[in-house]
């Protein structure tokens, strides 16, 4: 059976823009997913990378034209502007977190749902009531919002320094059996063709 480490931020639009369609592809493969939600800035300054607001104009304008092209692709509605955005990760890292380690739910609905919040609702992930909804609609409890804040913070730390020294350095990214790459939400075709052998 294939492992997929999938690092990934729950304010990334190119997370959001992912969709669920990483569920599908792992079930086609009969794929374990392991979910490791990280700070996407923290990773870009250990990786050489530059957050939006700091790269040269040319970059940021290309980056939204390249949103705007992504989203029509997979039919999803995004705010290239979102007023939560940038936003404290944390508090829905550690929720994720907590519901990983729980019962019932599904993963791939719920890392969808807190992008969503951010670049389709005009919502603030890093609010309790917004996490909380988040979580109801994927299929958990709620109140993973309020559990395990300790174990959440160091798992989330954990993820970062895992993702540095497994080569990883945006989101999403995908390592298939700690070896194969995949960087972003426009390379899960390719993601889908190496688990079928084709490349």
């Amino acid at each position: 059976m294939p492992t997929i480490e999938y690092y990934f931020s729950v304010i990334s639009p190119y997370t959001y823009l992912a969709g669920e369609r990483l569920s599908d592809i792992a079930a086609r493969h009969s794929a374990d997913v392991i979910y490791r939600p990280l700070d996407v800035a923290a990773l870009f300054a250990r990786t050489g990378g530059v957050v939006p607001k700091e790269r040269h104009i040319s970059r940021r304008k290309y980056r939204l034209q390249e949103l705007t092209r992504q989203a029509k692709k997979v039919n999803l509605p995004i705010n290239l502007n979102p007023a939560h955005w940038p936003t404290n990760q944390a508090p829905a890292s550690y929720a994720f977190i907590a519901a990983k380690n729980s019962v019932g739910g599904d993963l791939g609905t719920l890392v969808h749902a807190m992008t969503r919040a951010c670049w389709a609702q005009d919502r603030n992930i890093a609010e309790d009531d917004v996490i909380r909804d988040c979580l109801a609609v994927a299929g958990f409890d709620p109140d993973l919002a309020n559990d395990g804040l300790l174990q959440g913070a160091e798992e989330y730390a954990a993820n970062l320094e895992a993702a540095v020294d497994a080569g990883a350095f945006g989101a999403p990214f995908y390592i298939v059996d700690g070896d194969q790459r995949f960087w972003g939400q426009d390379r899960l075709d390719d993601l889908d063709a190496h688990l079928s052998g084709a490349i």
